[in-house]
This record gives structure tokens, sequence and C-alpha cells, in this order.
């Protein structure tokens, strides 16, 4: 990782995204994109503030066309102002939010297109801010287009917005389709007991902790794995028992070679605020692997998959989508992986941005 001083960064930036995630987190839909959309744009990402500490600037280069910039500030109310003093002017082409936490900073920098690419209803999780909502209003406002990350989504901002456009979440088929590589297996999931049971992603308040816990009960001879953070809970709140597995965070590079020891994938979520309105990324990317799929019925998986995926309401349905797994499965997977894939959203994605731009 190339490490940037303030000098390094400058006004011919063509993008400047404005992300709650980190860079280095899980790797998912900003990240797909960003990387894409830098073959035709100079792009810096802006992460949340991370606390003044020594007082310097941190930042690091992706590549030569994605530079990221995490705030040396306490509050993002004052990320505008910290702004202005970094960089050389505060006209730019694009703003991107993912957040409208960031919104503030419209009061310091112009940008000829504004684009909220809405991932994720961030006010219905843990822990968000009461300010979200008043937030996204004012983001609303301002923006020139909205992108919406699944279908439920494009529904609740299309009532708020004249400029919606959907674009769910989408896959890297290459990625995740091993074929016959010959990759090296890691050891802590070589020493688990087949059949698995696999998830990947974030382990917080968005899993189904109790589904999880009474199907590892009901079914002792299946290994229930899990691989991902531990975020806004404790572990003292997961589930424990000898055939259920937390293997901790994997990088993007490394979950392939996991998703393919997996006899089942699963999308344990729970049915609450915080899922109402997710289209899971690693729907596809199971999908990729030609795993067999067992999930819960988040809305935007049952209206597009339900034909496909096993959905479940409890531990009951777990047992019964384990041994009745549907016979066309990967014949349907193909057809829908054959549709999408991040190379075409994001090109389609950069399309609108260049006629918005166009018409500034």
């Amino acid at each position: 990782m190339n490490i940037l001083a303030k000098k390094d960064f400058h006004s011919s930036y063509d993008v400047i995204v404005f992300c709650h995630l980190r860079w280095d987190f899980v790797y998912q839909r900003p990240q797909h994109l960003i990387t894409r959309l830098s073959n035709d744009f100079k792009i810096l990402v802006i992460e949340e503030p991370v606390g003044k500490g020594d007082g310097s600037e941190r930042g690091f280069k992706i590549s030569d066309n994605i530079h990221v910039l995490q705030p040396t500030i306490d509050n993002i109310e004052d990320l505008g102002s910290f702004l202005k003093d970094i960089l050389e002017t505060k006209v730019f082409p694009v703003g991107w939010f993912y957040s409208p936490a960031f919104v503030n900073v419209l009061n310091y920098l112009n940008f000829s297109a504004i684009v909220y690419d809405c991932m994720d209803e961030l006010s219905l999780f843990k822990g968000a801010s009461q300010k979200l909502i008043e937030q996204e209003k004012n983001l609303l406002s301002a923006a020139d287009i909205v992108f919406t990350g699944g279908k439920s989504l494009y529904e609740a901002k299309k009532e708020k917005h004249s400029n919606v456009f959907c674009f769910p979440s989408s896959v890297d088929q290459e990625h995740f389709n091993l074929g016959n590589k010959s990759l090296e297996l890691p050891s802590d999931i070589d020493s688990i007991p087949k059949p698995i049971v696999g998830y990947y992603g974030v382990i917080d308040e968005r899993i189904n902790l109790n589904l999880l816990q009474m199907s590892a009960q009901k079914m002792p001879d299946i290994s229930f794995v899990m691989i991902g953070p531990i975020c806004k809970i404790e572990e003292q709140d997961l589930p424990w028992a000898a055939n259920i597995f937390y293997l901790g965070m994997k990088t993007y590079e490394e979950l392939p070679v996991y998703l393919n020891e997996f006899d089942y994938a699963m999308m344990p979520f729970a049915l609450n605020d915080a899922t109402k309105f997710i289209s899971p990324t690693k729907t596809l990317e199971y999908m990729c692997a030609m795993k067999p799929i067992i999930s819960t019925k988040i809305k935007d998986v049952e209206r597009d998959y339900s034909h496909c995926i096993q959905l479940i309401d409890d531990e009951n349905d777990f047992f019964n989508a384990i041994h009745q797994t549907k016979a066309d499965f990967k014949d349907a997977y193909l057809e829908i992986l054959q549709n999408t894939s991040w190379d075409r959203t994001a090109a389609k994605m950069s399309q609108i941005i260049n006629g918005i731009k166009e018409l500034a």
C-alpha cells in the first residue's frame, strides 16, 4: 500500500467519492464500481473521519486513478472545511455519495453532477445517527442522479426523486468461478467436517442468530461455517456449538477458495428493519460457484430468485432445504448470470453520468 501525503492530493480528480465503508474492509459494491469507473475517471475516495491522531494527513494509493483519503478530524461536520485545506480547488466534475452523512461538504465543494448511490437504507441500521433522515432529504434535493442497490430501495427512492435508476448488486463471475483452478486449501476450513453450510459477509444485527443456533442443534452432523467480521454485536451474542465455526474475515481474493468448500451456501438474514431493503451481493457470488443456496425470505431475494433458491422461515425449513435442493438450480443460475456483471453496471452508470455532465 502506497501512503499518500497532503501534497499528493490535487485538483485533477474527476470524481470525489464520499463513502462510509473503509476501502480495506469487506470488498463490496463501492470497491467493485470505483475500480471499474477508474478506467475512465480519476477518483478520490474520502472515508469517514478517523480522529485527529497526530494531526498528519492519512491516505493511500490503490492505483494511479484511485486515491483514498482518511480525514484526520473528529467530526464529520467539519469535513468540508478540512477538504478545503487539503484540496487545491473546490470545483469538481462529479460528487458521488454513499452516505447522506457527508452532505455538509456541499457547502464547501461544488460539483457539476451529484450522484447518490444508495446501496443500503442506512438510517435503519443499528446505531445509526438520528440525523440521517434529514441529511438524506438534503442530499436527494441536491442530487442529479440516484442509483439504488436493489428493487426495494428503488421503489422507496423513486417516490422522493425524479431521476432514480435501479442497479442491483452484480458479480464478477470470473473471480468466483474457480473451475479447474488448482488452489491451496486453507487449513482452517480443511479441518472442518463435511458437509458444510457456509456464509460469508459481515456478521451483525442483520443475521438471524437464533435461526443459526436452532438449525445447528437440529442438524448436528452439518457444519455451519460463518466467515466475516463481527460488527455492532458482541462475541457473547453469537451462538456457539461444536458444529458452528467462525473463521473470521477473509480477503476478497480468498473468498472463492472458501466458497468452493461449501456444500450449501446460506443467507440466514433476520427479517428486521436493517434487512428490509437489502439486495445481498453474495447471492450472485454463490451462484457463480454453483452452490445450492438457502435463504430467509428477504424481499429482493424472494421475488427474483424463488425459482432457484430454497427459501426458509425456521430450522425445520432449513432441515428440509438441505434434503430438497431444487433440481434445475444450475440452469437457472446460468441464465441469471448471463445478464449481469459489475463491468456492465459500471459502464451503464458511466454513460448516465456523462449524459448529466453534458447537460450541466
